[in-house]
Parts: structure tokens; C-alpha cells; sequence
């Protein structure tokens, strides 16, 4: 029983060891495995030739009872919504870049729980989805995004790891 209690001392000893390094790598390659090419599909969707353009997809998708009430004719939308949208679009792209070269990693991240909890918002609100609840054996918005979010706090507390543009420049 001894040794395989020192195995395991052993063992885990080295694990914790190496959890400074992998576990920032492992959860950027998770988002980018599982996440990057959702959000930038999901933005490019949202222009019409150039970032400076919205599509009728993009108004909506982040604003569906107004883009409905103008039958999705872009031309009606107002100056805070184009700005809304080309934000939301410029952030689609930019904080999953950010993430993927591990470039002010931590913020990106932060950026990205934000994001998520106003699409969130917009899904529930906006398009009718249930948002569901936790600890309901089911699976439901509420658990997807509280999934993501953890994704995205383990990079913002571990920042990018040793594979990443942050400790190239020593940023970490």
C-alpha cells in the first residue's frame, strides 16, 4: 500500500508540476478546436462584402424584432444598431484571433465571457430560446454557455500559456 501511495505522491507531484503550462495550452486548444471556427463563421455571416456592411443576417441575428418589423431591409436600420452589429462583428473576429495566437490572452478572454453572456441575452430575449437551468439532467443553453464561460475563465486566470505570442513578448 506504501508504494502505491508514493506512485501516486509521485505521480500527481509531476502533474501539478506541469499544470502551470498545460493547462492554459489545453484550453486554448479546446477553444480552438471547439470554438474558433463557430465564431468566425458566425461573423462572416454578419457582412455583406466588407466589415463595414451588415448583412440582413447579422440585423437579424442581433436584432431580430426590429429586423422582422422592416422585413430584414437593412437600409432601416439605425446608427446604433449598425454600430452595435459592426462592434459585435469586429469582436467575432478579433477576441477568437487574439485567443488562438495567445495575444493579450487574458483579456480576450474576459472579452469573450462578455460576449457570450450578451449573445446569451440576445438568444433568450431576442429569437425566444429557452435559457433552461442547471443541475436539470438536461442539456440547455444555460449549461452550454456556463461550459464556454469556464473555458474562458481558465484562460483568464492561467493566461495563455508557453505557446503564445503573451510569453514571447512576457506578457504571460
Amino acid at each position: 500500500m506504501t508504494a502505491l501511495i508514493s506512485f501516486h505522491n509521485s505521480a500527481l507531484g509531476k502533474l501539478d508540476h506541469a499544470s502551470n503550462w498545460l493547462t492554459p495550452t489545453l484550453a486554448r486548444l479546446v477553444f480552438v478546436a471547439v470554438l474558433l471556427v463557430y465564431y468566425w463563421n458566425s461573423a462572416t455571416l454578419k457582412i455583406d462584402g466588407s466589415i463595414f456592411s451588415p448583412s440582413a443576417g447579422a440585423f437579424g441575428q442581433i436584432f431580430p424584432k426590429a429586423a422582422e418589423a422592416v422585413l430584414y431591409d437593412v437600409s432601416q436600420m439605425t446608427l446604433y444598431q449598425r454600430v452595435v452589429i459592426f462592434l459585435g462583428t469586429v469582436a467575432e473576429f478579433v477576441l477568437p484571433a487574439l485567443l488562438l495566437v495567445g495575444l493579450l490572452t487574458r483579456l480576450a478572454a474576459v472579452g469573450m465571457i462578455g460576449f457570450v453572456w450578451v449573445q446569451t441575452l440576445v438568444d433568450v430575449n431576442g429569437h425566444g430560446i429557452k435559457l433552461g437551468s442547471l443541475f436539470d439532467n438536461a442539456i440547455t443553453l444555460m449549461d452550454q454557455r456556463v461550459m464556454w464561460t469556464f473555458l474562458f475563465l481558465v484562460i483568464a486566470i492561467n493566461g495563455a500559456g508557453p505557446i503564445s505570442l503573451d510569453r514571447l513578448l512576457r506578457l504571460k
